[in-house]
Protein backbone atom coordinates (compact mmCIF):
# COMPACT_ATOMS: atom_id res chain seq x y z
CA UNK A 1 0.00 0.00 0.00
CA UNK A 2 1.24 3.37 -1.07
CA UNK A 3 2.08 5.55 1.97
CA UNK A 4 -0.53 8.09 3.26
CA UNK A 5 0.19 11.71 4.94
CA UNK A 6 -0.49 12.05 8.22
CA UNK A 7 -1.10 9.49 11.44
CA UNK A 8 -0.19 5.74 10.69
CA UNK A 9 -2.68 3.50 9.70
CA UNK A 10 -2.37 1.66 13.41
CA UNK A 11 -2.35 4.44 15.12
CA UNK A 12 -5.76 5.89 13.34
CA UNK A 13 -7.79 2.67 13.86
CA UNK A 14 -6.91 3.06 17.56
CA UNK A 15 -7.84 6.74 17.79
CA UNK A 16 -10.98 5.77 15.78
CA UNK A 17 -11.90 3.61 18.53
CA UNK A 18 -11.74 5.55 20.98
CA UNK A 19 -13.20 8.66 19.67
CA UNK A 20 -16.15 6.99 18.15
CA UNK A 21 -16.57 4.59 22.12
CA UNK A 22 -17.00 8.53 23.19
CA UNK A 23 -19.37 9.35 20.97
CA UNK A 24 -20.97 6.24 21.36
CA UNK A 25 -21.76 6.89 24.93
CA UNK A 26 -23.57 9.91 24.12
CA UNK A 27 -25.67 9.00 21.87
CA UNK A 28 -26.49 6.19 23.81
CA UNK A 29 -27.56 8.48 26.74
CA UNK A 30 -29.37 10.88 23.96
CA UNK A 31 -31.25 7.32 22.97
CA UNK A 32 -32.39 6.90 26.23
CA UNK A 33 -33.74 10.43 26.22
CA UNK A 34 -35.45 9.95 23.37
CA UNK A 35 -36.89 6.65 24.16
CA UNK A 36 -38.20 8.69 27.20
CA UNK A 37 -39.49 11.70 25.73
CA UNK A 38 -41.49 9.53 23.11
CA UNK A 39 -42.90 7.16 25.67
CA UNK A 40 -43.41 9.48 28.38
CA UNK A 41 -47.49 9.43 29.71
CA UNK A 42 -48.40 8.31 26.53
CA UNK A 43 -50.70 5.68 26.04
CA UNK A 44 -49.61 2.70 23.62
CA UNK A 45 -52.06 3.71 21.11
CA UNK A 46 -50.36 7.26 20.81
CA UNK A 47 -46.79 6.44 21.07
CA UNK A 48 -44.60 7.75 18.02
CA UNK A 49 -43.97 4.18 16.51
CA UNK A 50 -42.06 5.57 13.61
CA UNK A 51 -39.81 7.27 15.35
CA UNK A 52 -39.02 4.72 18.06
CA UNK A 53 -38.60 2.13 15.29
CA UNK A 54 -36.07 4.94 13.72
CA UNK A 55 -34.44 5.97 16.78
CA UNK A 56 -33.74 2.30 17.65
CA UNK A 57 -32.51 1.08 14.18
CA UNK A 58 -29.81 4.08 14.48
CA UNK A 59 -29.01 2.53 17.73
CA UNK A 60 -28.57 -0.78 16.73
CA UNK A 61 -26.56 0.02 14.03
CA UNK A 62 -24.23 2.10 16.75
CA UNK A 63 -23.89 -0.61 18.75
CA UNK A 64 -23.49 -2.96 16.20
CA UNK A 65 -20.47 -0.88 14.11
CA UNK A 66 -18.83 -0.39 17.91
CA UNK A 67 -18.94 -3.81 18.86
CA UNK A 68 -17.40 -5.05 15.11
CA UNK A 69 -14.67 -1.75 15.49
CA UNK A 70 -13.61 -3.20 18.59
CA UNK A 71 -13.32 -6.74 17.19
CA UNK A 72 -11.28 -5.62 14.45
CA UNK A 73 -9.00 -3.62 16.78
CA UNK A 74 -8.35 -7.28 18.59
CA UNK A 75 -7.75 -8.84 16.00
CA UNK A 76 -5.51 -6.58 14.09
CA UNK A 77 -3.45 -5.63 17.47
CA UNK A 78 -3.65 -9.39 19.60
CA UNK A 79 -5.17 -12.36 17.61
CA UNK A 80 -3.40 -11.44 14.26
CA UNK A 81 -0.35 -9.33 15.37
CA UNK A 82 2.55 -12.22 14.94
CA UNK A 83 0.40 -14.03 11.83
CA UNK A 84 -0.88 -11.70 9.56
CA UNK A 85 1.95 -10.93 6.70
CA UNK A 86 2.96 -7.40 7.96
CA UNK A 87 2.06 -6.95 10.94
CA UNK A 88 -0.91 -4.34 12.62
CA UNK A 89 -0.40 -1.81 9.69
CA UNK A 90 -1.03 -4.32 6.86
CA UNK A 91 -4.37 -5.88 8.84
CA UNK A 92 -5.69 -2.71 8.67
CA UNK A 93 -4.52 -1.67 5.84
CA UNK A 94 -6.45 -4.27 3.94
CA UNK A 95 -9.80 -3.42 3.02
CA UNK A 96 -10.88 -6.37 1.53
CA UNK A 97 -10.75 -7.56 5.44
CA UNK A 98 -14.16 -9.10 6.69
CA UNK A 99 -14.75 -7.16 9.64
CA UNK A 100 -13.69 -3.59 7.99
CA UNK A 101 -16.81 -4.96 5.44
CA UNK A 102 -19.51 -5.07 8.49
CA UNK A 103 -18.65 -1.47 9.33
CA UNK A 104 -18.56 -0.11 5.77
CA UNK A 105 -21.85 -1.63 5.32
CA UNK A 106 -23.08 -0.25 8.45
CA UNK A 107 -21.93 2.79 7.85
CA UNK A 108 -23.17 3.03 4.01
CA UNK A 109 -27.29 1.89 6.02
CA UNK A 110 -26.45 4.32 9.06
CA UNK A 111 -26.41 6.60 6.30
CA UNK A 112 -29.02 5.54 4.17
CA UNK A 113 -31.10 5.72 7.29
CA UNK A 114 -30.18 9.24 8.55
CA UNK A 115 -30.33 11.04 4.92
CA UNK A 116 -34.00 9.43 4.82
CA UNK A 117 -35.36 11.00 7.69
CA UNK A 118 -33.99 14.19 6.77
CA UNK A 119 -35.87 13.74 3.30
CA UNK A 120 -39.12 12.77 4.90
CA UNK A 121 -39.13 15.80 7.16
CA UNK A 122 -38.49 18.12 4.20
CA UNK A 123 -41.56 16.45 2.73
CA UNK A 124 -43.72 16.80 6.17
CA UNK A 125 -43.40 20.70 6.09
CA UNK A 126 -43.62 21.20 2.41
CA UNK A 127 -46.51 18.49 1.72
CA UNK A 128 -45.35 18.11 -1.93
CA UNK A 129 -43.84 15.03 -3.25
CA UNK A 130 -42.24 17.11 -6.53
CA UNK A 131 -40.07 18.94 -3.76
CA UNK A 132 -38.24 16.04 -2.57
CA UNK A 133 -37.62 14.50 -6.12
CA UNK A 134 -34.16 15.44 -6.31
CA UNK A 135 -33.13 14.72 -2.84
CA UNK A 136 -34.68 11.39 -3.66
CA UNK A 137 -32.53 10.56 -6.80
CA UNK A 138 -29.26 11.63 -4.60
CA UNK A 139 -30.48 9.65 -2.18
CA UNK A 140 -30.74 6.59 -4.61
CA UNK A 141 -27.60 7.66 -5.93
CA UNK A 142 -25.68 6.70 -1.94
CA UNK A 143 -27.69 3.48 -2.11
CA UNK A 144 -26.42 2.44 -5.49
CA UNK A 145 -22.42 3.82 -5.22
CA UNK A 146 -22.84 2.79 -1.16
CA UNK A 147 -23.32 -1.02 -3.08
CA UNK A 148 -20.43 -0.68 -5.54
CA UNK A 149 -18.21 1.06 -2.85
CA UNK A 150 -18.56 -2.74 -0.80
CA UNK A 151 -18.07 -4.40 -3.93
CA UNK A 152 -15.10 -2.45 -4.84
CA UNK A 153 -13.57 -3.04 -1.18
CA UNK A 154 -14.18 -7.00 -1.65
CA UNK A 155 -12.62 -7.37 -4.81
CA UNK A 156 -9.78 -4.47 -4.38
CA UNK A 157 -6.07 -5.71 -5.63
CA UNK A 158 -4.91 -2.64 -4.19
CA UNK A 159 -5.21 -1.50 -0.69
CA UNK A 160 -5.14 2.64 -1.47
CA UNK A 161 -8.37 3.96 -1.03
CA UNK A 162 -7.81 7.03 -2.50
CA UNK A 163 -7.07 5.80 -6.13
CA UNK A 164 -8.04 4.33 -9.61
CA UNK A 165 -11.82 3.09 -9.10
CA UNK A 166 -12.07 2.74 -5.55
CA UNK A 167 -11.52 6.11 -5.23
CA UNK A 168 -13.72 6.78 -7.44
CA UNK A 169 -16.99 5.09 -6.04
CA UNK A 170 -15.80 6.71 -2.52
CA UNK A 171 -15.45 10.15 -3.28
CA UNK A 172 -18.74 9.80 -5.41
CA UNK A 173 -20.67 8.39 -2.21
CA UNK A 174 -19.69 11.61 -0.19
CA UNK A 175 -20.37 13.68 -2.46
CA UNK A 176 -23.60 12.63 -3.03
CA UNK A 177 -24.17 12.13 0.88
CA UNK A 178 -23.20 15.97 1.61
CA UNK A 179 -25.29 16.93 -1.57
CA UNK A 180 -28.45 15.26 0.13
CA UNK A 181 -28.16 16.63 3.55
CA UNK A 182 -27.37 20.29 2.37
CA UNK A 183 -30.63 20.42 -0.29
CA UNK A 184 -32.76 18.48 2.25
CA UNK A 185 -31.72 20.70 5.03
CA UNK A 186 -31.79 23.74 3.00
CA UNK A 187 -35.32 23.08 1.54
CA UNK A 188 -36.72 23.02 5.13
CA UNK A 189 -35.22 25.17 6.88
CA UNK A 190 -36.48 27.65 3.89
CA UNK A 191 -39.95 26.33 4.95
CA UNK A 192 -39.42 26.44 7.93
CA UNK A 193 -38.63 30.20 8.25
CA UNK A 194 -41.40 30.68 5.38
CA UNK A 195 -43.97 29.38 8.05
CA UNK A 196 -42.24 31.00 11.23
CA UNK A 197 -42.97 34.64 9.57
CA UNK A 198 -46.36 33.46 8.82
CA UNK A 199 -47.15 32.56 12.31
CA UNK A 200 -44.79 35.78 13.79
CA UNK A 201 -47.71 37.67 12.12
CA UNK A 202 -50.59 36.30 14.39
CA UNK A 203 -49.14 36.00 17.30
CA UNK A 204 -49.05 38.77 19.73
CA UNK A 205 -46.07 37.59 21.45
CA UNK A 206 -42.65 37.54 20.33
CA UNK A 207 -41.31 34.39 21.43
CA UNK A 208 -40.75 31.83 18.94
CA UNK A 209 -40.11 28.19 19.02
CA UNK A 210 -36.51 27.98 17.67
CA UNK A 211 -37.36 24.81 15.10
CA UNK A 212 -34.96 26.32 12.59
CA UNK A 213 -32.12 26.78 14.92
CA UNK A 214 -32.63 23.12 16.29
CA UNK A 215 -33.05 21.33 12.47
CA UNK A 216 -30.10 24.10 11.27
CA UNK A 217 -27.65 22.75 14.13
CA UNK A 218 -28.19 19.14 13.67
CA UNK A 219 -27.14 19.67 9.81
CA UNK A 220 -24.35 21.62 10.43
CA UNK A 221 -23.04 19.00 13.10
CA UNK A 222 -23.63 15.79 10.84
CA UNK A 223 -22.70 18.20 7.51
CA UNK A 224 -18.99 19.07 9.49
CA UNK A 225 -18.63 15.44 9.78
CA UNK A 226 -18.71 15.00 6.37
CA UNK A 227 -17.05 17.87 5.16
CA UNK A 228 -14.26 16.48 7.40
CA UNK A 229 -14.34 13.10 5.62
CA UNK A 230 -14.68 14.39 2.20
CA UNK A 231 -10.93 17.23 3.13
CA UNK A 232 -9.41 13.71 4.22
CA UNK A 233 -9.51 11.88 1.09
CA UNK A 234 -9.07 14.88 -0.87
CA UNK A 235 -5.46 15.07 0.66
CA UNK A 236 -5.55 11.56 0.96
CA UNK A 237 -4.82 11.48 4.75
CA UNK A 238 -5.59 8.62 7.09
CA UNK A 239 -8.05 10.89 8.91
CA UNK A 240 -11.01 9.55 6.60
CA UNK A 241 -10.49 5.94 8.56
CA UNK A 242 -11.46 7.80 12.16
CA UNK A 243 -14.20 9.99 10.07
CA UNK A 244 -15.63 7.31 8.66
CA UNK A 245 -15.95 5.94 12.00
CA UNK A 246 -17.14 9.09 13.82
CA UNK A 247 -19.91 9.16 11.53
CA UNK A 248 -21.69 6.57 12.43
CA UNK A 249 -22.48 8.15 16.02
CA UNK A 250 -22.76 11.39 14.68
CA UNK A 251 -25.91 10.31 12.69
CA UNK A 252 -27.60 9.03 15.59
CA UNK A 253 -26.67 12.18 18.03
CA UNK A 254 -28.18 14.55 15.33
CA UNK A 255 -31.10 12.40 15.12
CA UNK A 256 -31.88 12.41 18.76
CA UNK A 257 -30.89 16.20 19.67
CA UNK A 258 -33.81 16.85 17.61
CA UNK A 259 -36.31 15.27 19.70
CA UNK A 260 -34.75 16.09 23.00
CA UNK A 261 -33.99 20.00 21.94
CA UNK A 262 -37.44 20.28 20.91
CA UNK A 263 -39.10 18.86 23.92
CA UNK A 264 -36.85 20.41 26.24
CA UNK A 265 -37.93 23.92 24.78
CA UNK A 266 -40.62 25.49 26.62
CA UNK A 267 -41.31 27.33 23.32
CA UNK A 268 -43.08 24.13 22.26
CA UNK A 269 -45.85 24.56 24.21
CA UNK A 270 -47.10 28.31 23.70
CA UNK A 271 -46.33 27.51 19.80
CA UNK A 272 -48.74 24.50 19.79
CA UNK A 273 -51.24 26.56 22.22
CA UNK A 274 -51.19 29.17 20.02
CA UNK A 275 -51.66 27.08 16.87
CA UNK A 276 -54.99 25.47 18.41
CA UNK A 277 -56.67 28.44 19.58
CA UNK A 278 -55.87 27.69 23.32
CA UNK A 279 -53.89 31.01 24.03
CA UNK A 280 -54.70 33.06 26.80
CA UNK A 281 -55.42 37.18 26.70
CA UNK A 282 -54.30 39.03 24.11
CA UNK A 283 -52.89 36.27 21.94
CA UNK A 284 -56.06 34.08 22.27
CA UNK A 285 -58.15 37.68 21.17
CA UNK A 286 -56.00 37.85 18.35
CA UNK A 287 -56.52 34.31 17.52
CA UNK A 288 -60.27 34.93 17.35
CA UNK A 289 -59.36 37.46 14.11
CA UNK A 290 -58.18 34.84 11.89
CA UNK A 291 -60.23 31.56 10.91
CA UNK A 292 -58.99 28.89 12.46
CA UNK A 293 -58.81 26.99 9.28
CA UNK A 294 -55.93 29.66 8.45
CA UNK A 295 -54.20 28.40 11.51
CA UNK A 296 -54.73 25.15 10.52
CA UNK A 297 -52.93 26.05 7.35
CA UNK A 298 -50.07 27.90 8.89
CA UNK A 299 -49.32 24.72 10.93
CA UNK A 300 -50.07 21.98 8.56
CA UNK A 301 -46.95 23.68 6.42
CA UNK A 302 -45.35 23.48 9.42
CA UNK A 303 -46.01 20.32 11.07
CA UNK A 304 -43.14 18.66 11.97
CA UNK A 305 -44.18 17.45 15.66
CA UNK A 306 -46.16 14.36 13.77
CA UNK A 307 -43.14 12.77 13.22
CA UNK A 308 -40.43 14.70 14.71
CA UNK A 309 -41.61 15.07 18.00
CA UNK A 310 -43.76 13.33 20.60
CA UNK A 311 -46.97 15.48 21.15
CA UNK A 312 -50.63 14.30 20.91
CA UNK A 313 -52.00 17.28 21.10
CA UNK A 314 -49.94 18.09 17.62
CA UNK A 315 -51.34 14.91 16.14
CA UNK A 316 -54.65 15.69 16.08
CA UNK A 317 -53.83 18.29 13.27
CA UNK A 318 -51.81 15.98 11.49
Amino acid sequence: MAASPGIPLDTAVIMSSVLEGILYGFSVLMFLGTIWIITYKCRTRNINRPAVVVATLLFLLSTVHMVVGIIRVEDGLVKYRDTFPGGPAAFFADISEETLAVKDAILVLQTLLGDGVVIYRCYIVWQSVWIIIIPCMTWCGIAAFGVVTLYDFSQASSNNVFTNKIGHSVATFMALTLATNLLSSGLLAYRIWKSERKVSGIRATDRKMPLLRVFLDAAILYSAALCSSIICFVLSNNGLYVMADLNVPIISIAFYMVFIRMTINQHNRDYISTVLGGGSGLEHRNSQQYPMQSLHDIYRQNDTTSFLADNSKAHTLA
